[in-house]
């Protein structure tokens, strides 16, 4: 124990004097104090005429002689509150001009209620002013068609705007609600392993060139090694996290007021406390399976340079998860024999399993028994790492067959 406490604050304290670690970690926390306060800071700064006629970009409506224009322009105002409209009596040449030369932002040329053209100078992929119009010209149809049959407006109002009532009984999973907590979730495990796998393969590698890993790599138990390089490379990472996503909370409460209106945003830190509590365990216990094995391959390779290949297959199957997972995810199907499966194999199912449990319908035992073969799994491999350590530690040069490694192995 005292070899592995020796061990894991050296490597701890390692991480922890990184120039590189300690400015990202900066850096991150910047920017999200940047992003959480950019409310804030836009309000402070603006003159409080933002909203007024003049700062409002303008819509023109080019209406037909048997258009009530009157009605054309109050829904049109209604519905485009971003927009001063107004009912421009030009030719529609000058108003296409107008457009051209941006005094304008758009213009309407409605025939009749049924037929309409839009009028913009560049067309944005997010611009959904020709559907909200459609909308606005279906309504305004049917209440015309209303009048005309002899109802009086306030008939035709009582109609047009009768409240339909619903409610939504959801038994089981909210998809919509839980998806941003998984998403991000998987998404940071996938960073994370990539990031830190990769630092753990590179530090047992660059050990290697160290003559005095012989001495100490028998003085000291290879399991202790191993484990105190991972659990400190481990702690490294989630240290980080807390401070960057602790960071995330602590001024996005400060700025709540200001994000008041966002619904993905205060979604974002409402997670239900159940389902922090598997993805914390999901997530400690897939970095740490990874971390020993990409310490293992780093123990392999003969230089620093040769680490991007060796741990190549390891990186594709992440990869082959994550992308298998986030298709799932993204059809909202996630309780497919192929996840059921994935959820249960060890080097997919902190992915998979999280993501059915937030998504999907996954009985108690079904959970148990995942996170047993998980644990058992990471136990596993993390003493077989240690072996595979103190034999690749002590091979120099050509990098060792695989029948050599279990040969000594099975002597060790």
């Amino acid at each position: 124990m005292k070899q592995f406490i020796t061990i894991f604050r050296f490597e701890f304290g390692s991480y922890l004097k990184n120039k590189i670690f300690v400015g990202v970690t900066l850096a991150l926390i910047i920017l999200i104090a940047g992003i959480t306060f950019f409310p804030r800071v836009s309000e402070s700064l603006n003159t409080g005429d933002e909203d007024s006629d003049e700062s409002k970009a303008v819509m023109l409506i080019v209406a037909d002689e048997d258009t009530d224009k009157e009605a054309v322009l109050a829904a049109f105002s209604a519905a485009f509150p971003g927009y001063t409209v107004n009912i421009s009596e030009e030719e529609i040449g000058s108003v296409r001009d107008k457009i051209a030369s941006g005094e304008v932002a758009c213009a309407f040329e409605l025939d009749g209620y049924t037929s309409f053209k839009y009028y913009v100078n560049n067309l944005s992929m997010y611009d959904a002013n020709s559907a909200v119009a459609t909308g606005v010209l279906e309504s305004l149809y049917k209440y015309s068609i209303m009048i005309s049959a002899g109802l009086t407006p306030e008939e035709a109002n009582a109609i047009m705007n009768a409240p339909i009532t619903g409610e939504t009984v959801n038994l089981g999973k909210d998809q919509a609600k839980n998806f941003i907590y998984t998403y991000i979730m998987i998404f940071a495990l996938y960073m994370v392993i990539m990031l830190y796998g990769q630092l753990v393969a590179t530090s047992v590698a660059t050990e290697k060139n160290s003559r005095a890993m012989e001495l100490l790599i028998t003085s000291a138990k290879p399991v202790n090694m191993m484990f105190g390089k991972v659990l400190a490379s481990g702690l490294a990472g989630f240290a980080q996290i807390v401070l960057v996503f602790g960071s995330s909370l602590l001024f996005f409460n400060i700025n709540k007021d200001y994000w008041g209106g966002n619904s993905v945003i205060n979604s974002i830190f409402a997670i239900p406390g159940e389902l922090l509590a598997y993805m914390l365990l999901f997530f400690v216990l897939g970095f740490l399976m990874y971390a020993f094995m990409f310490g293992a391959i780093g123990s392999t390779a003969s230089k620093i340079e040769d680490i991007n290949t060796s741990v190549l297959p390891l990186t594709m199957v992440l990869v082959i998860a994550f992308v298998a997972v986030m298709f799932h995810l993204g059809s909202g199907n996630v309780d497919t024999g192929l996840m059921k499966f994935l959820s249960y194999f060890p080097l997919t199912s902190p992915m998979a399993m999280f993501t059915r449990i937030a998504m999907g319908s996954v009985p108690f035992y079904g959970i148990l028994i995942s996170v047993v073969l998980l644990a058992g799994s990471v136990f596993g491999i993390g003493v077989l790492s240690a072996k595979i350590y103190r034999v690749g530690v002590l091979l120099y040069g050509t990098p060792p067959k695989l029948t050599s490694i279990i040969k000594s192995i099975i002597k060790a």
